[in-house]
């Protein structure tokens, strides 16, 4: 079924469950949706849910900002237990271990069973491999709507690169190299990343195929021990804070802290999400930028895997009525329709999540006008996902990636060395996994 099929059996869900009530007397049912998504991402949030509650006259989707990712999925949590959990709540990718417990003991409404309970006809298969396999089960039921979905990219400064008559770098090593002629042109930082463990462990490992924990990185078990101290990821993690000490490299800071870094022109190569390409349209108007695949070692591998995803999904929690059910999968699948996913995409930097979005993108002529922009999709999709490229699903990880920030900015800051401080990571976060398979 493609999702133009799906649109279409969304409109005509919405229209029958209007039809079926008294012109006069009918009430809107409502649903409260809380999200991460502060600025002009909310706004667009906040649009998504004004056009739908203006496409029919049934339902009111509520949009409700509750703060950063971690504050989003703790107030949910919170207010589940105290009965007053909203019917949407957008919870990034590394709580995906949290909600699938909360999911086992009964608080989360499964999408796939959602939308069979509903009515809605919801093809899983028109989504891209390498999202859809983060939010499913073992048998391949998802459990949560994809909605932002992202990777990890170079994103570089076109004008400095080509002033200093250089090639866009494809490894790492190369990406010194280039370093070292910016840095000597007066470029203060050349090379930058921001949300360490995501850009430089997670993706590194999935990049490389690398195991980062046992039990296929978390995916086929809670008994999972983490592997990331390897020889690989520790090379890799020295060979930073060695260009470090050589200036090629500055720090900026946990998340996206170091974004206006590569805006005023102090950094060149800067590895983030891809999800910064709307900003960046509005933000940078010095020079030219554009985006490349994620650099390599080819001594670790001859080429790339795939990258892994980043971003957040949409869970249901119980607990709301079959009216409510019925306008929370009505909304879902308004969100997946080729058209929403287009327009989100193209206004974000967000990945398309299917492939009907993407071929409506690419029909619309967005990436060859947008020269960079499918750079995302074509890491994410370059090969079939392994049991080591296929992402991450470890329990705490939240409070994981805070121990392994600490233990990046003890090598940064040169109190520890790389095999120390990933050894350190390792030991800590592998007691985190304990309390988390005892507590589940």
């Amino acid at each position: 079924m493609t999702f133009r099929n799906l649109a279409a059996a969304s409109a005509a869900s919405a229209i029958a469950l209007s039809a079926a009530l008294p012109a006069m007397a009918q009430d809107r049912t409502e649903v409260d949706f809380w999200h991460a998504m502060g600025g002009q991402l909310g706004e667009r949030v906040d649009q998504f849910a004004s056009d739908f509650n203006g496409m029919q006259d049934s339902c009111t989707v509520n949009t409700v900002y509750q703060g950063n990712y971690t504050e989003t999925m703790t107030s949910a949590i919170a207010a589940f237990r105290a009965g007053e959990q909203p019917d949407i709540v957008q919870v990034f990718e590394v709580g995906t271990a949290t909600m699938m417990s909360a999911a086992d003991n009964g608080a989360i409404y499964p999408v796939y069973q959602l939308m069979e309970d509903a009515g809605i006809e919801f093809d899983e298969a028109a989504y891209l491999p390498g999202v859809i396999s983060y939010y499913s089960d073992t048998d391949g039921n998802l459990l949560s709507l994809p909605f932002n979905s992202s990777t990890p990219v170079m994103w570089y400064n076109a004008t400095l690169l080509e002033e200093n008559g250089l090639e866009v770098p494809t490894t790492w090593d190369e990406v010194w190299e280039a370093a070292r002629v910016l840095r000597d042109a007066g470029v203060p930082s050349p090379v930058g990343f921001g949300w360490q463990s995501w850009t430089q462990i997670e993706n590194y490992s999935a990049w490389h195929d690398l195991s980062m924990g046992t039990q296929e990185n978390g995916f086929a078990g809670t008994d999972t021990e983490f592997t990331f101290n390897n020889e690989a990821v520790i090379n890799h993690i020295q060979s930073i804070a060695d260009a470090g000490e050589e200036g090629l490299f500055t720090y900026g800071g946990r998340r996206g802290d170091s974004r206006g870094m590569f805006v005023n022109g102090e950094t060149a190569m800067w590895i983030n999400s891809s999800a910064y390409y709307g900003g960046f349209v509005n933000d940078i108007t010095e020079f030219e930028f554009s985006q490349a695949p994620m650099p390599y070692d080819p001594e670790v591998r001859s080429e790339p895997q795939n990258s892994i995803i980043g971003g957040a999904t949409l869970w249901v929690l119980r607990g709301g009525d079959e009216a409510e059910n019925s306008c929370t999968a009505q909304f879902l699948a308004f969100l997946s329709t080729a058209e929403q996913q287009a327009d989100w995409a193209g206004s974000t930097g967000y990945v398309p999540i299917t492939t009907a979005a993407y071929e409506l993108m690419a029909e619309q002529g967005f990436f060859d006008e947008n020269p960079g922009t499918d750079v995302a999709i074509e890491q994410l999709t370059m090969n079939e996902p392994t049991a080591n490229s296929r992402g991450v699903r470890f329990g705490n990880f939240v409070q994981i990636r805070d121990v392994i920030n600490e233990e990046l900015e003890a090598v940064w800051s040169g109190d520890k060395t790389a095999e120390e401080a990933m050894n350190d990571a390792v030991s800590r976060g592998n007691e985190l996994l304990r309390r988390f398979e005892a507590a589940n």
